[in-house]
């Protein structure tokens, strides 16, 4: 099985996704696939909500208002938990830390005159956000205060990561860059090579215990090099590119990856999920033809994918074994999957909250927590669901 990971792969047909390929980069127009088309007929239509048996409901505990949310154009700024508290912003630049708990606004700042793309990250006592004018924002995680600003090759549209020594921030020109945590200068870039059509996205990077930054780039490769200056260490495909067209060779990662003790595990669009050694990035276990464009998650010895037809995937750990897989929600247009106590959750288009059963895949609880729809993975935190809808709530809800 994994010696025939290079590579098997089938073309797909033209979907919404994909038409977003021609208008990454295109400043001043909407990006949402869902709103391109007029008249009566649709792309891939979003499958109608079926009746369901509900087993667990969400029960709201606190909400706060964030800005715009995520503006008018196709930004996935997600917030990011550090400790008791949760990040977050908006795409005009508002940036705000809540206690998890209380649901109390402990600090907010207005970044005003600007577009944020990319967030929100934090670590090493900051707070750090990305703009479509290529530019890193870090506060402090105490006060809200700006503490640096920093230029960048171009768009943030990913989360940043930090820690006590760097800042990596990975941006549309598939470049990653690290900078220093203590006052914003850059210590390294890598770039990688771009095809000539990616889709709108990048993957968040990641740091490994080896000491080293794995990202994930649009020509289906995966990369790893040295926090502390850049080095590269290995490479390696998770997807390889075919056909006669562009549009049929893309193969992003955009997907955040996951790390599991020793291996990393990630996914493609139009390619496979694969898991490789964290330290050498040989491919210890694959899975050929899973498309997706989202990130995955694990529980119950299973590791949950959402294919590019929004379809919701159980596979069992380190086997090619389908657990089960729910088509209820195709082309709704769903989040990355979150793995919350027996549950998997995920969100829709239209704001909807589906929590699917981690034994057998049903549906069996939902709730509409924005109708403005929400592209912001859910975040889970001491078994409470944290959702940030693209209007701009941000929200927390228990299951009972």
């Amino acid at each position: 099985m994994i010696g025939s990971m290079r590579m098997k792969f089938i073309p797909r047909t033209l979907s919404l996704l994909t038409l977003s390929l021609f208008l990454s980069g295109c400043a001043g127009v909407n990006l949402n696939p869902l709103q391109w088309f007029g008249g009566d007929e649709e792309v891939n239509p979003p499958a109608e909500l079926i009746e369901i048996s509900s087993e667990v409901r969400l029960s709201r505990i606190w909400s706060v208002d964030v800005g715009n949310g995520q503006g008018d154009n196709y930004t996935e700024i997600t917030p990011v938990i550090e400790g008791n508290r949760i990040y977050a912003a908006s795409e005009n630049g508002s940036v705000l830390a809540v206690d998890l708990d209380s649901g109390d606004v402990v600090w907010r700042n207005r970044l005003d005159d600007l577009q944020l793309t990319g967030g929100v990250g934090a670590g090493g006592g900051l707070v750090v956000v990305g703009s479509r004018d290529a530019e890193v924002l870090a506060l402090d995680q105490t006060t809200g205060d700006i503490v640096w600003v920093s230029e960048v090759t171009s768009e943030v549209v990913s989360q940043p990561i930090a820690n006590d020594d760097i800042v990596v921030v990975q941006t549309v020109d598939d470049k990653v860059a690290a900078l220093n945590t203590d006052g914003g200068e850059r210590r390294w870039i890598y770039e990688s090579t771009q095809p000539p059509l990616t889709l709108r996205g990048t993957s968040r990077p990641i740091f490994t215990p080896a000491d080293t930054v794995v990202a994930g780039f649009s020509n289906g490769t995966l990369v790893s090099v040295s926090a502390s200056d850049g080095v590269w260490r290995w490479e390696e495909r998770v997807a390889v590119p075919e056909g006669r067209y562009d549009i049929d060779r893309v193969i992003d990662i955009d997907g955040d990856l996951v790390l599991d003790g020793d291996r990393i595990l990630a996914s493609s669009y139009q390619g496979n999920l694969i898991a490789l050694d964290v330290v050498t990035g040989r491919i210890v276990w694959g899975l050929q033809d899973a498309s997706s464009y989202h990130g995955l998650t694990q529980g119950f010895g299973n590791l949950y994918y959402c294919s590019d037809k929004s379809h919701v995937v159980a596979v069992r750990d380190n086997s090619e074994d389908t657990i089960w897989t729910n088509e209820d929600l195709q082309y709704r247009a769903i989040t990355a999957p979150t793995a919350i106590n027996n549950y998997i959750a995920v969100a829709d288009f239209e704001g909807y909250v589906h929590l699917l059963s981690q034994i057998d895949g049903r549906i069996v609880g939902r709730a509409q927590v924005d109708s403005g729809g929400v592209r912001a993975n859910l975040l889970a935190y001491q078994g409470r669901l944290i959702t940030y809808g693209n209007s701009g709530t941000l929200a927390a809800y228990s299951l009972q």
